[in-house]
């Protein structure tokens, strides 16, 4: 784990214990080990300075709900993973910065200074090492105000998990007593039991260990290249995208949401954007939680990964010329397929893959099509990120490292609590150029 900080800093780090160590292994699911072993960080920012000392004891006090937070990863005999919950602790380092709090937000991103706010976790040193899975960061700084950010591996946890997590943690901080949350991976065994493992699955491919190694080069090659434009849409440009959207649309079927509209609206700009020939295919990997599907299954808060994602497809022509209304049908076409019987096949899938000992060489196939035809999008407007307090009110702002793979869209909502959404479009520098001219700017915020 890298503790690094910059020059007239100081720092101290801690490792926080849950309370003892429970013994327990805890075999992680097939969701899970699609994660792999990295962490994912979130960066949390304070106008007024947090109170180092409260917050180290909800921490605390909080993982002693969370008994996978504090134990480490171990490797299972077929190439698994487990949690050994040993209570070996979480990090929780301190920073006093001498730089003073930069005015972030959707006009001025924190992205290039999230290095200095988040303590990073080698994902190669982690099973097997004493490394926790949990690095809480706190950067107080000059003049006044704090930066949370916090890394959890996303082997344990999902984006809904995550922020269940930080609720939990919030809400203890503030005195109430939360019961602890469910994290049983036996809730998911056994989920693709009665279906035959197909040899292909629409969204996951098992590539060869070239083939895995030649996708992470081109990532890391490309990484360069790729450059992150947050955009803001008001709340009122979000609903008139959404009234447009229901123009014409079929009234046996629930109205169309706000989300769906706007990620299809952006489908299309980014679709007009690439400009391919009009029979090409365009694809829309949208990421979707599957806690609805399985709700026979998994209990409300259950704490592991439930994440899988559909596939979205038109041709480049109708991505263009087709009314939003035809896009959004689209988009609710994938999302209509995530039913309880197709996860239930791709668990068997799934679970196939690591009864042969290949988890590892699984990879999603928006991921692998990420430099063709494919727009990955991951909406998360609905999670409570500003609602993330201890104390010294919410955060003004809230930030994501920014993705290395091109044609990526996250959506996230806004400090105001409405309709309006940050959008975070990762794409190529001359793409990320192009959105911020006039005539690009104009069609991003149309609502026809």
């Amino acid at each position: 784990m890298k503790f690094g900080r910059p020059a007239g800093d100081s720092q101290r780090t801690v490792v926080l214990h849950g309370g003892g160590a429970f013994g327990e292994r805890v075999r992680l699911s097939v969701y899970d080990l699609m994660n792999g072993t990295f962490a994912t960080p979130r960066v949390f920012f304070y106008r007024q300075t947090l109170d180092t000392d409260a917050v180290m004891d909800s921490l605390r006090r909080t993982l002693a709900h969370y008994p996978l937070l504090t134990g480490r990863l171990e490797r299972d005999a077929d190439g698994g993973l487990s949690v050994l919950c040993n209570d070996a602790g979480a990090a929780f380092t301190v920073v006093h910065s001498d730089r003073a709090m930069p005015d972030y937000g959707p006009d001025h991103s924190a992205k290039g200074d999230l290095r200095r706010y988040i303590s990073w976790v080698n994902a190669f040193r982690v099973v097997g090492h004493d490394t926790p899975l949990l690095s809480v960061k706190l950067t107080h700084m000059s003049g006044g105000g704090s930066v949370l950010g916090v890394s959890i591996s996303h082997s344990v946890v999902d984006g809904g998990g995550y922020l269940d997590f930080l609720q939990h943690w919030s809400r203890t901080h503030a005195g109430q007593d939360i019961p602890a949350p469910p994290y049983d991976r036996a809730l998911l065994d056994g989920l693709g039991d009665d279906v035959r493992p197909e040899p292909d699955d629409p969204q996951y491919s098992v590539v060869t260990g070239r083939q895995k190694f030649g996708f992470i080069w081109r990532v890391n090659a490309r990484s360069r290249k790729v450059r992150t434009v947050t955009l803001r849409f008001s709340a009122a440009e979000v609903l008139a995208l959404r009234e447009a959207a229901r123009v014409d649309e079929d009234c046996h079927r629930p109205p169309v949401s706000s989300g769906d509209a706007l990620s299809a609206h952006l489908w299309r700009i980014l679709g007009a954007l690439r400009d391919r020939e009009p029979g090409a295919e365009e694809r829309l990997g949208i990421v979707v939680g599957l806690r609805t599907a399985l709700k026979s299954r998994l209990p409300e808060g259950y704490s592991g990964n439930a994440v899988s994602n559909t596939t979205a497809v038109v041709s480049a022509r109708e991505l263009r010329e087709e009314p939003l209304s035809h896009t959004v049908s689209a988009v609710r076409a994938a999302l209509d397929r995530v039913t309880f019987e197709r996860v239930q096949r791709e668990a068997a899938f799934l679970e196939a893959q690591r009864s042969a000992g290949s988890s590892g060489r699984v990879l999603s196939r928006m991921s692998l099509d990420a430099f063709d035809g494919t727009v990955a999008l991951n909406n998360v407007s609905r999670l409570p990120v500003y609602e993330v307090e201890f104390g010294a009110g919410w955060p003004f702002w809230f930030e994501y490292p920014a993705s290395p793979i091109p044609w990526t869209v996250l959506i996230t909502p806004t400090p105001d609590d409405d309709h309006s959404r940050d959008v975070h479009l990762s794409v190529p520098t001359e793409a990320a150029d192009a959105l911020r001219t006039p005539q690009w700017t104009s069609r991003l915020y149309s609502s026809v």
